[in-house]
């Protein structure tokens, strides 16, 4: 499994990359792994403000439909527009092209409290 050492992460297997005072988010490849074929992206919270641990959309595989949590209180910037067309770029490159959303950052801080890639990696067992 990849965990890159640069993101952080939740118990909910979501990452997130800090640019600034934005930030990119997805899941991780220990959680696309444990869903399957990625076939359907539904976020329709953007330009919306969600806290820390809310749901801002889900994701579809082939049998199961999982919530998305907000690893950070921030507003929704950006949807990732590959994955309208090209769901499965969360399957094939989870940290890379199958990021889901850009935020703007409430509180840079908020991050502190978010795993670090030894410490998720001993959550998931790998």
């Amino acid at each position: 499994m990849n965990t890159p050492a640069d993101l952080k992460y939740t118990k909910d297997h979501e990452w997130v990359r800090l640019e600034g005072n934005e930030a990119y988010v997805g899941i991780t490849d220990f959680a696309q792994g444990e869903l399957g074929d990625i076939v359907y992206v539904e976020i329709e919270t953007v330009g919306e403000e969600i806290q820390q641990g809310e749901v801002f959309g889900t994701v579809e595989a082939v049998k199961t439909v999982s919530d998305l949590f907000m690893p950070v209180a921030g507003e929704i910037l950006e949807l990732n527009p590959a994955l309208e067309s090209a769901p499965e770029l969360v399957n094939e490159d989870p940290y890379g092209k199958g990021w889901m959303i850009k935020i703007r950052v409430n509180n840079p801080s908020d991050l502190e409290a978010l795993l670090e890639a030894e410490a998720y990696q001993e959550l998931t067992g790998e």
